[in-house]
């Protein structure tokens, strides 16, 4: 089976869609969070704002700069 592309609809990716760079960018994502969202947990009990910050950097930084960072 020939994977179709989402965009623009046909197989073997001729748009060039992106695809290496939001893949990794998800596991260093995943990477992040599993370390980052218990810290947040715990620091939230104390600081409400520095907890929100802990827990969303995965989302608003590692994931956007990683997936930028490789252009496949």
């Amino acid at each position: 089976m020939i994977p179709i592309c989402v965009q623009c609809r046909t197989g073997g990716n001729p748009c060039r869609c992106k695809v290496v760079g939001p893949t990794l960018g998800l596991v260093a994502f995943l990477a992040a969070g599993v370390v980052e969202w218990p810290v947040g947990a715990l620091v939230y009990i104390f600081k409400h704002a520095k907890g929100r910050r802990i827990m969303g950097h995965p989302a608003t930084h590692v994931y956007p700069k990683v997936s930028r960072s490789i252009p496949i």
